[in-house]
């Protein structure tokens, strides 16, 4: 039975093998059908495809060319389109050149006419203008003869008669605006210095070089000489003021050029009379005293002048300088007093034609600083002043104020010039300054030496205190013309030679009298 079955296996085996490469070629062989049927039909199917591709590509192809017409033939139109435009453009600026150079040749044209007419005028002109110089000669000639004079004579005649005539002519205009401008100017002054004045109420009191102190009694003359004199001596040299003693009852007179020395040798008096007590070492610690309650005085002084007037930031020393003030007078008008009253004018000045009202203040206020110490140092209040306010840091403004109050240098602001203003307008105040008899009779003798040394002037008198001169001219050799500029130029003169306060009104006369007799 097993050998059954292992012949079967063993059979089927060899049967297996047998058929396998049969197999195997059997389906090599079904496989190469297989891939022949599939190549066929790829082949057919790319053919296909190739064919349709191409078909596709012609197509494409065709619509391409027919689009790429389409754009090239719309292209050509816009082109054409395009030209034609420019093409018009192009025709009708042409034809506006045309049209231009046409008018540009008739314009040419004309302007050679014109040319040419422009040329033979001028021939014409220049033969007339020949004839006219010959005649005009021919005329000078014939004038010549007439009147028996050359043309240069004839020339100058013409000259002094025209200038006559203009002479008289600016004289009038002159009067005229000189007449309206001092209208106008006196009327806004008057103002501006009434309404100052009105303003500015300043107590004055005159002052002297003397001092009198009052005594308790005659017996205290003999103890204030002290024995063999030497009381006074040691008061006088403590002081450096004369005590004068003398029959005055009950009063001993101090006498000193300097007014703080003599405030000092008062008040010393006057305490070492109360205390009773009068020797030498008492004199000396007195008068140390005084002399330092004169300093704080002095310094207190200054400090409220400042405050009166409203001015601020004054160095300490010209604060001390302005209290010393107080004791200098000038023509007896007391400086201090006159420095505030300038101070103020000044400020209500400025505010009236709107300048800065505390600068100039400031430069009123210290515009006579020099007197301070004038007759310590040497040289013009004018000038000590000016060199302390650089000293001491003062604005350039107050400097030429300063220096330019008097006229000496020339006013650089308004504020100089409202200076110089309220400073005459001070002075010239009635009451306010006192002259001596020899200045003011001098005063008056050049006033009439300077109005005598113009030619044509007769006679002149100084009247009013001086405030007018009154010229009398000689009517043959001064006219009504003449008068005008002839007061003017007194005027000037006075300006220029002469200090004086407040103004000199120049009158001339003119005048012609004919005498004759009846008999």
């Amino acid at each position: 039975m097993l050998i059954q079955v292992i012949s079967v296996v063993v059979a089927v085996v060899v049967t297996a093998l047998i058929a396998a490469p049969i197999a195997g070629k059997l389906a090599v062989a079904r496989k190469n059908r297989e891939d022949q049927e599939k190549v066929g039909t790829a082949e057919e199917k790319a053919r296909g495809i190739i064919d349709e591709a191409i078909k596709t590509a012609e197509t494409k192809k065709r619509e391409a060319l027919l689009e790429a017409k389409e754009e090239n033939l719309k292209l050509k139109n816009e082109r054409d389109k395009e030209y034609k435009e420019r093409r018009s453009e192009l025709q009708k600026y042409e034809r506006r050149v045309l049209s231009k150079e046409e008018t540009v040749d008739r314009k040419a044209d004309t302007l050679e006419r014109r040319e040419g007419e422009l040329s033979a005028k001028e021939k014409e002109l220049q033969k007339k203008e020949k004839q006219v110089n010959e005649l005009q000669e021919q005329r000078v000639q014939e004038l010549e003869k007439v009147s028996g004079m050359t043309s240069e004579e004839a020339k100058e005649f013409l000259l002094k008669s025209v200038e006559e005539e203009a002479k008289v002519d600016a004289a009038r205009i002159y009067k005229q605006y000189e007449t309206k401008a001092k209208e106008d100017a006196d009327k806004k002054a008057q103002e501006y210095v009434v309404t100052a004045i009105q303003k500015c109420a300043v107590d004055h009191v005159s002052e002297s070089t003397i001092s009198v102190v009052e005594l308790p009694g005659d017996e205290m003359k003999g103890r204030i000489i002290g024995r063999e004199g030497r009381n006074i001596r040691a008061l006088e040299q403590a002081t450096g003021v004369d005590l004068i003693i003398d029959d005055t009852p009950e009063a001993v007179v101090l006498s000193s050029f300097d007014p703080i020395r003599r405030e000092v040798a008062r008040i010393a008096l006057e305490k070492l009379i109360v205390d009773g007590r009068i020797h030498p070492a008492r004199i000396e610690e007195t008068v140390e005293k005084a002399r330092k309650e004169v300093e704080n005085r002095i310094r207190e002084e200054g400090e409220n002048a400042l405050q009166e007037v409203g001015v601020h930031g004054v160095h300490p020393e010209l604060v001390r300088l302005l209290g010393r003030m107080t004791f200098r007078t000038s023509y007896g008008q007391n400086a201090l007093k006159h420095s505030i009253e300038v101070s103020q004018l000044s400020g209500l000045l400025a505010g009236e034609i709107g300048l800065d009202v505390r600068m100039a203040k400031r430069a009123g206020l210290l515009h006579d600083i020099g007197k301070s110490i004038d007759h310590e140092v040497e040289g013009s209040h004018i000038q000590i002043g000016a060199d302390l306010c650089r000293k001491y840091k003062e604005p350039a403004v107050v400097i030429n104020a300063v220096e330019s109050h008097h006229g000496d240098v020339e006013p650089q602001s308004l504020i100089a010039c409202v200076v110089q203003a309220a400073d005459a307008i001070s002075a010239a105040r009635p009451g306010a300054r006192r002259e001596t008899l020899e200045t003011y009779t001098n005063r008056l003798k050049d006033l009439e030496n300077i109005a005598n040394s113009f030619q044509g002037v007769e006679k002149s008198f100084a009247i009013q205190a001086g405030r007018e001169v009154r010229v009398m001219v000689v009517p043959e050799q001064v006219s009504d013309a003449d008068m005008v500029l002839l007061a003017r130029d007194i005027s000037k003169k006075i300006e220029d030679e002469l200090q004086y306060p407040g103004q000199i009104k120049v009158n001339v006369i003119r005048e012609s009298r004919v005498t004759d007799y009846a008999k």
